[in-house]
């Protein structure tokens, strides 16, 4: 039986800021409980939910070296869902109201948990053959674990896996600073090593150490070999490309059934949604004071708003687009100027636009059953869930030809009757437009067309089952 660690600093349902949560939390629970023994450690946050914190069971604790500090390791578990959960506890470092603060904080605050997980694996009896690290908040754990081994048999032979989940994050700081933080010698910190572009880098530490590297989709595996993608790593990744794959990631498809999902008016599976789907959007049209019409094309954003995402290309085209006949119901938040943004179209066509400028798990389940068609325009994508949940609720996704989403979202071909939804390649407002008023087109004069899209679409498989198969042989090949 192998042995398998996830570090991370966030997971679904203790904590969660993005899709690392989701993976994180989901993925362990897929693989074959005969084959590996799956366990996750996390920080144990003070902003976590109290029904959580009541839950964790004291294993140990101890007392651990950081360079010259001495800090107290808490470690703390529980079971969940059939996985066992590990939480290093330290008040000092995990208090505050976010997972995340200011950026010198938490270089300090993951070089102590970096380090604390190795140093509890002798004491919580559990001495993993793979410790798979999740970006850049685990980084230095490859590092350690080199360090660690010497004069140490217990960390011999450990290998490790690091996931890239957006190269963009990569926690970053002075060298000097980061040497006096982490105790580590001055041999790591090279060019070839922890150091880029005259900073610490533990993102980079971690690529460099680790025996795999990892990202979340075939596409972006290829794409950060180039400078455009590569947020200055690209030689990094070529240098690596032998151990670089891409494992696009799934979504838990229990959370998300169409036919089981209690937070959407009526529910619908692949074989009735030509009639049932279409009462979501009545009853959202009505929720969200648009004008009711059945038939009036109903286009999804579901995003954080910022520029990598493509909401500029929106933005340049927006008046344009409401000119069609289309509704554009948005949830998110994210820069100022795109919230504006919505927030004015919203008010220029009450009936056409409504902008939520918020964040609501349930609304969005909402927006993914009741909608025609999902717009994701992205700038890059290392994987993307919106659209594997649109594929899953059968709204036809809009994207960007980019990373996870030209993985998953195979585009219309009206010749050959294939394809599960419409996919452009440049950047550029006007490329997106003219898709988007493709799949209008379709929509409105060729409606079987559309309906087999979206049946396409709804008998895909995207849950974590087929994630977890790969990173079971990307195990057993190490």
């Amino acid at each position: 039986m192998k042995k398998i660690l996830f570090a991370a600093s966030e997971s679904v349902p203790f904590i969660k800021t993005g899709g690392l949560a989701d993976v994180v939390g989901s993925l362990p629970k897929y693989f074959d409980k005969e084959k590996f023994d799956v366990r996750v450690m996390l920080p144990k946050y003070m902003c976590m939910k109290d029904e959580w914190k009541e839950k964790l069971q004291y294993h140990t604790h101890f007392y651990m070296d950081l360079n010259w500090r001495k800090q107290y390791v808490g470690v703390l578990e529980m079971e969940y869902d059939g996985i066992r959960f590990y939480f290093i506890d330290n008040e000092y470092y995990f208090n505050g109201y976010a997972p995340y603060g200011d950026i010198y904080a938490d270089i300090e605050k993951f070089a102590f948990f970096s380090k604390a997980v190795l140093s509890a694996l002798p004491l919580i009896d559990f001495r993993p053959d793979i410790i798979h690290c999740h970006d850049w908040q685990t980084g230095l754990v490859p590092i350690y674990l080199d360090n660690f081994r010497y004069g140490n048999e217990f960390y011999r032979g450990i290998k490790t896996v690091m996931t890239i989940h957006n190269l963009k994050f990569q926690g970053t700081w002075d060298p000097k600073r980061v040497r006096d933080i982490t105790g580590l010698p001055q041999y790591y910190f090279a060019p070839d090593k922890l150091e880029a572009y005259k900073d610490a880098n533990y993102l980079k530490g971690g690529i460099v150490y680790a025996d795999r590297v990892t990202t979340v989709s075939n596409s972006y595996a290829e794409e950060i070999k180039t400078p455009f993608y590569g947020e200055k790593l690209d030689g990094l990744m070529n240098a690596r490309a032998n151990c670089l794959s891409g494992i696009v990631n799934g979504i838990d498809y229990e959370d998300y059934n169409p036919l089981t999902d209690n937070k959407i008016e009526r529910n619908y599976d692949v074989s009735n949604f030509r009639k049932e789907k279409i009462k979501n959007k009545i009853a959202l049209q009505k929720e969200l004071g648009l004008e009711e019409n059945q038939k009036t094309m109903m286009i999804g954003v579901v995003s954080r708003l910022t520029d990598q995402k493509g909401f500029d290309l929106v933005a340049y085209v927006m008046d344009e687009l409401c000119q069609d006949a289309v509704q554009i119901v948005v949830l998110g938040t994210g820069e100022e100027q795109y919230e504006n943004m919505f927030r004015h179209f919203a008010w220029k066509y009450p009936g056409k636009v409504s902008a939520n400028i918020y964040y609501s798990e349930a609304m969005s389940h909402k927006i993914y059953a009741s909608c025609d068609a999902f717009l994701m325009p992205s700038l890059f994508e290392p994987c993307g869930l919106s659209q594997l949940m649109s594929l899953r609720y059968g709204t036809v996704p809009i994207v960007r030809e980019t990373g996870g989403l030209k993985d998953t979202v195979e585009p219309y071909n009206e010749y050959e009757k294939t394809g599960t939804g419409f996919s452009f390649m440049n950047y550029n407002a006007h490329e997106m437009l003219a898709t988007v008023r493709y799949a209008e087109q379709i929509y409105y004069d060729k409606k079987r067309d559309w309906n087999k899209i979206v049946e396409r679409a709804m008998n895909k498989d995207f849950s974590w089952k087929n994630s977890a198969k790969q990173y079971e042989e990307l195990y057993e090949g190490m």
